[in-house]
C-alpha cells in the first residue's frame, strides 16, 4: 500500500508539472500572437518595390532620413531628418517648417555625394525619379537604401504622404493627418463661399521683377481651387493648360488680362522695394482696385505643397477674406 501511495503521488506531481508547461506554452503563443511580445514582432527590417521598381531593404528603424523636399511628410508624421533641403548655400530653407526643423543642419537641393555621405544617412527618399537619373541611383544606393516615392516631377501630395508613411510602417498617422486636413479644408470651403460667394482668386510671386502665377492644380492653386472650391480665373486656366511647373512666369501683357477678385501675393521683393507693384498695368488688375490684396512673405508656405504647407494656406485664406 506503501508503495502504491508513492507512485500515485508522483503520477499527480508529474501531472502537475506537466499542466504548467502546457500552461506556459499557450501564455507565449498567445503574447506572439497579440503583439505583446515586442522582440518577436518589432525591429524586423523589410523589402519594399518602389515607385522606380527598385526592391528597397528598408531598416527596421531608420535614424538617419534624408528626404530632400520631402520634409513636410517627414514633419507631419513626426520624424525628424538629418538634414534638410536648402539653397544658395544653406541660405534659404523651407522657412514655414523651421519650429520643426529649426536645429536639423541644410544640404543642398541638387544633393551631392559626398555631402550626402557626410551625414551617415540610414535611409535616403527621392522625391521623384528625375532625381536619380542616369547612374544616380546607383551611386546614392551606395550611401544608403535609396526609395523613390513617385515618377512625375511633381506628385499628387496626398498618395506623396501615404508612400512616405508605409516606408515607416506609419500609414495609420497619415490616415489620420489627411482626415484632419479633409475635414478643416470642408469647413474651411463653406467659410470662404459664405465671405466671397463666386469671386475668383489668385496666387501670385514676385521674384527679382518679376510675376509668377500658380498652376491650377499644383502647390496653393491646388488648395484655392480644387481643396476650397474658389472660382479660377481664365489668365489661370489659360497658362495652367500649357505648364506642368507649379510656378510660370507671367509676361505684364497677360497680366493685364487678369480679372481677379482677389489676389494672394507671395512677394520676395519686398526688401528691394517691390517697384513692380507700381506699375500701372498691376494697378489697373480689378483685385488691386478694390484693394484685395493679401501679402505675405517670399519664404511662407504659399509656394510648396504638403499637409502642413496647405492647412497653412488655409488658415491665410480664411484670415484674408474675413477681414
Amino acid at each position: 500500500m506503501k508503495l502504491n501511495k508513492s507512485f500515485v503521488l508522483m503520477g499527480i506531481l508529474f501531472l502537475v508539472l506537466l499542466l504548467a508547461a502546457c500552461g506556459g506554452n499557450e501564455d507565449s503563443e498567445n503574447a506572439s500572437e497579440d503583439g505583446s511580445n515586442e522582440e518577436t514582432q518589432e525591429g524586423q527590417a523589410r523589402t519594399l518595390t518602389d515607385a522606380a521598381g527598385n526592391e528597397v531593404e528598408i531598416p527596421a528603424n531608420p535614424e538617419n532620413v534624408i528626404a530632400s523636399y520631402l520634409e513636410d511628410y517627414l514633419v507631419a508624421l513626426d520624424i525628424t531628418p538629418v538634414a534638410q533641403w536648402s539653397v544658395r548655400d544653406g541660405e534659404d530653407v523651407q522657412d514655414y517648417l523651421q519650429d520643426d526643423l529649426g536645429d536639423v543642419p541644410t544640404i543642398p537641393s541638387d544633393l551631392p555625394y559626398e555631402a550626402v555621405a557626410s551625414f551617415e544617412p540610414d535611409l535616403l527618399i527621392m522625391d521623384s525619379a528625375e532625381m536619380v537619373e542616369g547612374n544616380k541611383y546607383d551611386q546614392y544606393s551606395k550611401i544608403a537604401p535609396t526609395y523613390v516615392v513617385g515618377n512625375e516631377q511633381n506628385n499628387e501630395w496626398r498618395a506623396e504622404l501615404e508612400e512616405v508613411a508605409k516606408v515607416f510602417g506609419e500609414e495609420d498617422k497619415a490616415e489620420q493627418v489627411l482626415a484632419e486636413y479633409e475635414e478643416k479644408a470642408a469647413s474651411a470651403k463653406e467659410e470662404i463661399n459664405a465671405a466671397i460667394g463666386s469671386d475668383s482668386a489668385v496666387a501670385l510671386w514676385l521674384f527679382s521683377d518679376t510675376f509668377y502665377i500658380v498652376n491650377e492644380n499644383l502647390s496653393s492653386g491646388d488648395v484655392l481651387y480644387n481643396d476650397l472650391g474658389i472660382t479660377t480665373p481664365n489668365v489661370v486656366k489659360e497658362i495652367s493648360g500649357d505648364s506642368v511647373q507649379n510656378w510660370s512666369e507671367i509676361s505684364l501683357e497677360k497680366l493685364a488680362e487678369l480679372d481677379a477678385d482677389h489676389i494672394f501675393l507671395a512677394n520676395d521683393d519686398s526688401e528691394s522695394g517691390s517697384k513692380m507693384l507700381e506699375d500701372p498695368i498691376w494697378q489697373n488688375i480689378p483685385a488691386v482696385k478694390k484693394g484685395n490684396i493679401y501679402e505675405f512673405s517670399g519664404d511662407s508656405a504659399w509656394l510648396y505643397t504638403g499637409p502642413i504647407a496647405n492647412s497653412q494656406i488655409i488658415d491665410d485664406v480664411l484670415e484674408s477674406v474675413k477681414e
